[in-house]
């Protein structure tokens, strides 16, 4: 699994990395915010795109193909991104990236929960959640002392010795796992599922250019919407979907991946506003906004690794995730009281209260979703909330977006005081979200069940 815990770790690098180096691009490349935001959005855009067709990607092709080419692609994007002396290459260099990320994400989980027992799953999951969630701890930082020393184009070099290394395991020592079937391959459902997650992403961005209440925006987003409805019902009346959504008929998943939606738009949308802020609002340098966003990171990779191993100690989630959900509104609430003359310490505490808080919860959800399914529909499960994560994601960094300009143009002041108050704005989104999580977890009554479920499963299978 080395290989597929490498390219993992380089592809959630990959975000840390961009989220705190786009004030920098954002005056190399002679671009707005609402357009750098493309970086983040059109990335995760094709991790989505993809995700939702790994199901079918991994019964053509066996484990050692899908990994080696996923390798290759982000290497080759990488480096397409580095060489770019405009937006637009840097942009076709990073959708190519997310290609890669896109086929190494589920491929990794679902090799997971087919290799592991029941009992391990949890401790597993927090290994590899220690893994990625490492990757931000380490690449905000280290990507604040590259720009303070080199240019943007280092970033993108940086990543081809890892994935170099990851690819080199992958020819060498990687197993297949699964079987070929080479099932149908339905192409409207294809289709379906790029427009209508394009939509839903494209209408989010072009919010903070034309304004929600805009012809180009409503037609996106109506777009989006009406074709992801009619791919929802194709899904669920094809013998063989491209995403089983029946799985869905089990509450406890049901519930599972709702906070994990959640939780997800509230890390993207507050990391995103956050290492933008520190630059743009309390007017410090890169370097130091990554020094600054390397306790917090440090923290969420520990916390991921300990939850898996709660989960198995831990007759349910609720509790824990009631306790990580209740740190993230803390964390919110304190990036919300912030301004231009806010003390580096206080950012740093809020910063790593949010970090210990949404980890805890994700992990804890995550596994209490894809524990509720029986037998190999935990593979469908986790392609789905793989899927689903990155198109919300990349709607809440677009919404964070446009709530960003919104608060900027709104406000008299100085710059500074004025990229603060439309963090403020965006930093209310999350808020929302947190919110809506807190409710969840508190009317939730099905996650105590789940392990139950899943020793049941595993003993009958």
């Amino acid at each position: 699994m080395v290989s597929m815990l490498l390219g993992a770790f380089v592809g959630i690098f990959s975000e840390a990395s961009l989220n705190i180096a786009l004030p920098t691009l954002v005056q190399a490349l002679q671009v707005n915010t609402g357009t750098i935001q493309w970086l983040v959005t059109g990335y995760m855009l094709v991790i989505g795109i993809v995700l939702s067709l790994s199901s079918l990607i991994n019964r053509w092709f066996t484990t050692r193909q899908v990994i080696i080419f996923a390798l290759s692609d982000f290497i080759i994007g990488a480096a397409i991104s580095a060489l770019g002396s405009s937006f637009a290459v840097v942009l076709v260099g990073r959708m190519i990236q997310g290609i890669g990320t896109g086929l190494i994400l589920p491929l990794m989980f679902a090799v997971v929960m087919q290799i592991f027992p029941p009992q391990k799953i949890g401790a597993v999951m927090g290994m590899c959640a220690l893994v990625i969630m490492f990757a931000p701890a380490v690449g905000s930082t280290l990507t604040g002392l590259i720009l303070g020393k080199l240019s943007w184009n280092w970033i993108f070099w940086l990543f081809i010795p890892f994935l170099a290394i990851a690819l080199l395991f992958a020819i060498t020592s990687l197993e297949n796992v699964g079987n070929i079937t080479r099932p149908h391959v339905d192409g409207l459902s294809i289709v379906e599922s790029a427009i209508g997650c394009s939509g839903l992403v494209i209408g989010a961005s072009l919010s903070s250019r034309f304004g929600w209440l805009s012809v180009p925006v409503i037609t996106a987003l109506a777009t989006g919407v009406v074709v992801l409805a009619f791919y929802t019902h194709r899904q669920l009346h094809l013998a063989e979907p491209i995403l089983n959504l029946r799985i869905f008929k089990h509450r406890a998943f049901a519930i599972g991946t709702g906070l994990v939606m959640l939780d997800f738009g509230i890390i993207l949308s507050s990391m995103y506003l956050l290492p933008m802020y520190i630059q743009n609002g309390l007017l410090l340098l890169v370097a130091m906004a990554g020094m600054i966003m390397l306790p917090g990171g440090v923290r969420n990779a520990i916390t991921s690794a300990v939850a898996g191993r709660l989960y198995d100690n831990v007759v349910g989630a609720k509790r824990p995730a009631l306790v990580g959900v209740v740190l993230a509104l803390v964390g919110v609430l304190m990036l919300l009281t912030t301004s231009t003359r806010t003390t580096v310490t206080f950012v740093i505490a809020a910063h790593v209260i949010l970090m210990i808080g949404c980890p805890l919860f994700m992990a804890l959800s995550q596994t209490s979703a894809l524990n509720a399914l029986p037998g190999i529909s935990s593979n469908d499960g986790s392609k789905i909330l793989n899927t689903m994560q990155q198109i919300v994601g990349a709607v809440a960094t677009a919404v964070a977006t446009s709530l960003l300009e919104l608060g900027r143009q709104g406000t008299a002041g100085t710059a500074a005081a004025r990229f603060t108050t439309g963090a403020h704005y965006g930093f209310c989104f999350t808020l929302i979200l947190a919110i809506i999580a807190f409710v969840f977890v508190i009317n939730d009554s099905g996650t105590r069940k789940s392990k139950i479920i899943l020793a049941i499963n595993y003993k009958i299978n």
